[in-house]
Parts: structure tokens; sequence; C-alpha cells
């Protein structure tokens, strides 16, 4: 059964602006590796990028080296050729090695949950994307977290959070609005796949504890295991046509979302209600 999940209320008074809130995380980090969430992004939230009058979009905790936010610049360009990037690091040693990358468009700011933005307190991201960050926390902090960087949040605002292996190929992230969280993507390097579940240790904090029976999560994997096994004579024609097969299986059972078209691209979402954790 579906259900409906509610974002935790805020905090009843705002970080001091001069302690960025939150830890700092390991900070490992290499080119490429944000590229399956990045052309996502691109695709879906284009639009919402160009309709905005300030398009600036946080790379939240881009870690020891700045490639992923030098990135991110060039895939939003190609669909917003206005939009900003602001690197935001809680490491001030980081932040000073970044600096040095910086040019029209791109920043780079000490900060951490708050995300402080150059221009004052009253600018706000169209996108904050948060990637292989709240792996490092507790999962009783990731509701908390994700309530403070959605408030953040420009009207029609998104919030990406999720985690993916070090060179990029296996990846799932939710998306979140000012309201909440939307869906959950999993993405993969289809070559590479043996099984759908495969990408089960890359979920993200909120939903890697709850990869265990009874839960919703558990459940979804089991049944994309299943449909991949029933394609399989498909895989003669390669892995793109069996991963096609077994998301059209899901779909009977399972409320996916998005552009069906980028499920070519080795990708599948997944309303969140349908597979958020039981309480």
């Amino acid at each position: 059964m579906a259900r409906r999940t509610s974002v935790p209320a805020a905090p009843a008074s705002p970080p001091s602006p001069s302690r960025p809130v939150g830890t700092v995380t390991r900070g490992t980090t290499n080119p490429n590796r944000l590229r399956r969430m990045d052309r996502w992004i691109a695709a879906e939230h284009g639009a919402e990028l160009r309709r905005a009058g300030d398009p600036v979009a946080v790379d939240l905790g881009y870690g020891a080296a700045p490639w992923t936010a030098v990135e991110l610049l060039g895939r939003l360009r190609t669909v917003c050729p206005d939009a900003r990037v602001v690197g935001v690091e809680i490491e001030p040693a980081r932040v000073a090695a970044a600096r040095d990358y910086q040019r029209p468009g791109l920043e780079f700011v000490h900060g951490g949950f708050e995300v402080p933005l150059p221009g004052g307190p009253g600018r706000a991201p169209v996108l904050i994307r948060a990637a292989n960050v709240l792996r490092q926390y507790d999962e009783e902090a990731v509701a908390a977290v994700w309530q403070r960087l959605c408030a953040r949040l420009a009207p029609g605002g998104l919030l990406v959070e999720g985690t993916c292996d070090e060179i990029g190929r296996r990846h799932v992230w939710v998306a979140l609005g000012p309201e909440g969280p939307r869906a959950v993507t999993f993405a993969t390097r289809l070559g590479s796949l043996q099984t759908p579940s495969d990408l089960a240790e890359r979920l993200p904090k909120a939903l890697i504890h709850r990869n265990v029976p009874g839960e919703p999560v558990h459940a979804f994997l089991r049944d994309f295991d299943r449909a991949w096994a029933a394609a399989a004579p498909l895989g003669a024609l390669g892995a793109r046509q069996r991963w096609l097969a077994a998301v059209r299986s899901l779909a009977a059972d399972w409320p996916l979302a998005g552009d069906p078209r980028r499920r070519r691209q080795g990708e599948v979402t997944v309303r969140w209600e349908a597979l958020a954790p039981r309480r």
C-alpha cells in the first residue's frame, strides 16, 4: 500500500553563519563520478533552471577536489546557458584549494547544510545536489537534513541526494522538492550489471538499512531481480533490451515515474511513497 510521508518540522532557530552545520566527511571524489546524476538533473530539471530568474545550483559537499562542481556547471549549461554553480564545503582547506578553479559562473564557499550563497541571505538555489554526503551520517539524521535543505530551495527548486560507487557505474538518488521526497531513481551502466539488486549497496542512507524483508525497498529489488531473470532471453539483443523489458514488467506493480525515455539510459524512477521506510 502506498503511503504518504511528511518532512519533520524545521529546527526552532537558524544556524549561526560562522559555524557551518554538519561534520567533515572523507571527501573522496573522482572525475566524472556523478555523470549519471548530472545528466538526469539536466533532463528532468533543465526547464525549471531556464525559467528561474537566478538559475543557481549548489554542489554540496564536493569533497577534496572540485571536479564534480566543475562538471556540474558544464552539464547544466547544456540546457541552461545562464546556469551558475556554487560549491559548498565544510572543510576550509578544500575551499581554499578549489578557488583556483573559480571562473564566471563557478564559485566555492565555506559552509554546510545551511547552504550559504554569495549575494546575501535572501538568495535561494534552484538546485541542491548532495552526493555521497549523507551516506556518512546516521540514518536518524537524514530527515532533519532533508528538511533543512528543502527549506533553502527556491520555489520550484529540487534537492537531489544519493550515493554512487567510486567510478559512477551504479547510483541511487532521492529527488525532493520543498514539500519533501518525491521519487527514487536507480541508475547503472547496463554492461556491468549482473542483477538489479546489485544497486542495493548504493542505496542512500534513508534506505540502505531498510533493504530487509518486510520493507518496501527490499520488495522492489526482489521484484526487479525476478523481472530481470524473466527477461533473460532478451539478453541476446543486449543488456538495454533486457533492462527495458524488466522495467515494463515492474510497471505492472510499482508506480514508476519520470520520463520513460530515460529508461534507455539504464535508469528507472519510482515514486517515493512506494519505497518509503515503514515506521
